[in-house]
């Protein structure tokens, strides 16, 4: 290998969930030292899921590595309101004293813990269930439980697990609320998506009210009036029903509930709900049409659909569209992919009460709202705070996330975590939500430790990318591991004598290990409730180049060769015992590109569906009258508000926050409002000019653009804005402008893509 290639390191890109691989070569200065700038970043052609792709945002994630400033040393808030420097011991003490006399005074369940890891950062914040578990702590949240969980929860009901969509081999791709030419979303977006546009015996269709890059490129757009796509997906499934396009063979076969089904379809008013949602019926019709005609047909719902009205309602009626048409384990469509670790863990725990009826027991305590996937819905967070009630959250530990700025009703979320008792936060920079905690731990960068996702989804080859660090961390910060770690020891829950013996045994190798371990685990239970710590300590140490965050990783190999022996053998990983686990281990250690850790035949999908009876359950009987209430007609908009903002676009300039350096946009600095040209006649703007945006919740001024992407009376704003230091903010912060208590009624996801909204021109 020459000079020039040695130069380049191998790792991935962090700002969208398909964390597509790629090569750096460091040089030159950075404010925080010479040689460790991005000096070129390029595709990693040795990656197995992205083979050499990218989009143009990973070209500039020197701005996350280098442009804002750093957090390096622990900070506590001084009773002047402002900071001071502290040292690791000190904080670490102090902070686990405060928890304590939360948990001591009003119980464990009060301490809340909110993140975990962004979209490329998830290692770290599997650590923290350790110290969850030392305090009592029993309810999170995180961005999923804002996004997905309607999508969990239907699921869950449905298949009993996700699913995915095999776009690179479809005949027609779907999607709904997802424009993937910016948002990604699965391996090669850009290339897959120009490959069916200019395939004559392919097809795209999308459901969006936008033009979106995407729709653009579509055979069919059925552009939607905003917050309007039950309706149209609910046609669709009507047409489907009507037209006898429903593959009756495969569903005999394999699912239950499709009389049930049927008669509903064949009570909506195709016409009616075309003029609803404001596309024209044939067009619906022929979607429709084309969809049950097609050998194969892939599926992708995103925020668009998510954070809209009826969101889980749409989740469910966009399966029934490929459920009906048969479109699932079979090369093309649908498919429930393999995981090393399970991010959505499905429904709800339930049981029955005296009426014989199942009731969901995993609640909030203040709000009652339901609790999926183990995740408490955004929404209601800072109402669980901003009470009396007894069992109110008093204290939060917040690890690389931004709530004071990511969640809905900003002024509330602020307002809320200001009346905490304890607000601790983990984080590279002194984000939105840092500014107000009692004390901020310094974490090192995700390109300064080692790291990986656990955004696994990829069928049939499943991969599994464990990064080494680019750069030494920077002096005063720590990996979240560590910090975990200090804080459960802290806490009193572990020691070096816990931990003796089972360095003993990791000294002698990991067989001696394995074999120290299970039988420590199973006569102290104590070590089994914390074992990512007792991992990390224990077993860390002696794994190759520092790699001690990735003991973790050890337990999660064993469980996914137990889980699914016959695609981890395909891949190549076999044995007896535990040498399919170990040999998987060894290859994530010792592959900086990534690893195939599964290899699936479409056959394996069935054993994937959890179901009681192993069909796929066609009707979830609460959401039944949600259905009905289509047959109605749709809300009234409140009264003053003609317009619908989607307060959350994303551009080619936008990304998620962790992009704190405003520098890194070559276009659209401000984050220009964009809205539809006969909408700017209407209220008198120009291209360019000022304008007052109001909505329930906030005023505030914003620069228009005129783009023809937009339908009237649909205005946005765009994603990642309204952030930075506290001399340098670009834009407008989407959540000044939602409102908490605009949510799904089943999942607590927000309307942030719906909001009611007002537009004024400012004069002179």
């Amino acid at each position: 290998m020459s000079d020039t290639e040695a130069n380049w390191k191998q790792t991935a890109c962090i700002l969208c969930e398909s964390n597509c691989g790629i090569e750096v070569r460091l040089g030159g200065p950075s404010q925080h030292g010479e040689g460790r700038g991005f000096a070129r970043i390029r595709g990693d052609k040795a990656h197995p899921a992205s083979k050499g792709y990218t989009c143009e945002k990973a070209l500039r994630l020197d701005h996350y590595q280098n442009g804002a400033p750093r957090l390096t040393s622990p900070l506590r808030r001084t009773e002047a309101g402002t900071y001071e420097e502290i040292t690791w011991d000190t904080a670490i003490k102090e902070i686990a004293a405060a928890f304590t006399k939360v948990r001591d005074s009003f119980g464990g369940e009060t301490i809340f813990y909110y993140g975990g890891g962004g979209q490329g950062n998830h290692l770290g914040g599997a650590y923290s269930g350790a110290t969850l578990r030392a305090l009592g702590a029993k309810f999170k949240a995180n961005a999923l439980s804002q996004e997905k969980t309607g999508e969990f929860w239907v699921n869950a009901k449905m298949l009993g697990g996700m699913v995915r969509g095999d776009f690179e081999h479809t005949e027609v791709a779907l999607f709904v609320g997802k424009n993937p030419w910016q948002s990604h979303g699965f391996s090669h977006a850009r290339t897959t998506l120009k490959e069916i546009a200019k395939d004559p015996d392919r097809a795209m269709i999308v459901i969006d009210p936008r033009r979106s890059e995407t729709a653009e490129l579509a055979d069919i757009h059925l552009q939607v009036l905003p917050g309007t796509d039950a309706w149209c997906l609910a046609a669709l499934v009507g047409v489907i029903v009507q037209e006898n396009l429903q593959d009756r063979a495969w569903l005999a076969d394999h699912t239950t509930g499709v009389d049930t089904i049927e008669r509903y379809g064949k009570t909506i008013d195709v016409a009616r709900f075309a003029e609803i949602c404001g596309v024209a019926e044939g067009t619906i019709r022929l979607a429709a049409r084309r969809i049950a005609a097609a050998h194969s047909v892939a599926v992708f719902e995103d925020l668009g659909v998510q954070m809209s009205p009826n969101s889980t309602l749409c989740s469910y009626l966009e399966k029934l569209v490929w459920l009906l048409t048969g479109n699932f384990a079979k090369p093309g469509t649908q498919y429930s992919p393999s995981s090393l670790v399970a991010l959505a863990r499905g429904g709800e725990a339930k049981a029955e009460n005296g009426d014989g009826k199942a009731r969901p027991t995993n609640v909030s305590p203040v709000v009652g709202a339901r609790i999926i996937s183990g995740l408490v819905p955004c929404n209601v967070i800072a109402e669980e705070i901003l009470t009396d009630h007894p069992n109110r959250y008093r204290a939060m530990l917040v690890e690389s996330g931004n709530p004071a700025h990511s969640l809905a009703d900003s002024q509330k979320m602020r307002e809320a975590l200001k009346s905490l008792e304890l607000l601790v936060v983990i984080d590279v920079a002194m984000t939105e939500t840092a500014r107000l905690a009692d004390y901020v731990l310094p974490a090192a960068s995700q390109y300064e430790k080692w790291e990986a996702t656990f955004f696994n989804f990829d069928f049939p080859s499943n991969v599994f990318h464990l990064r080494q660090p680019l750069l030494d961390a920077l002096p005063g910060t720590l990996p979240e591991p560590e910090i975990h770690a200090r804080l459960v020891e802290a806490l009193g829950v572990l020691s070096d004598e816990d931990y003796a013996p089972l360095r003993a045994a990791a000294a002698l190798g990991r067989a001696a290990f394995a074999d120290a371990f299970f039988a420590a685990t199973a006569a102290n239970p104590k070590l089994g409730a914390y074992a990512p710590v007792v991992l990390y300590r224990t077993l860390g140490p002696t794994l190759p180049n520092g790699a001690a965050s990735a003991a973790i990783l050890w337990g999660a190999s064993h469980r996914c060769a137990l889980g699914f022996p016959q695609s981890v053998a395909a891949a190549g990983f076999n044995g007896e015992g535990m040498e399919a686990g170990e040999k998987l281990f060894d290859a994530i250690l010792n592959s900086p590109s990534g690893v195939t850790f599964t290899v699936d035949e479409w056959e394996s999908n069935w054993r994937r569906v959890k179901t009681s009876d192993g069909r796929i359950n066609l009707v979830i009987d609460e959401l039944v009258p949600d259905l009905a209430a289509l047959l109605e007609g749709q809300a009234d908009r409140p009264e003053g508000f003609p317009l619908v903002l989607s307060a959350g676009e994303r551009r080619s300039f936008t990304a998620n926050t962790i992009f704190r350096d405003n520098s890194w946009r070559k276009k659209d600095a401000d984050g220009a409002l964009r809205i539809s040209r006969a909408d700017a006649d209407d209220i008198g703007l120009l291209d360019g000019a000022k304008a007052r945006l109001s909505t329930e919740r906030a005023t505030v001024e914003v620069t228009v653009e005129i783009n023809e992407m937009m339908r009237q009376g649909h205005i946005s704003l765009p994603n990642g804005m309204g952030v930075g230091t506290s001399d340098d903010i670009a834009g407008v912060a989407p959540n000044e402008l939602t409102a908490s208590g605009h949510r799904d009624r089943i999942a607590g996801t927000p309307f942030h893509k719906h909001v009611a909204a007002r537009l004024e021109p400012i004069f002179g």
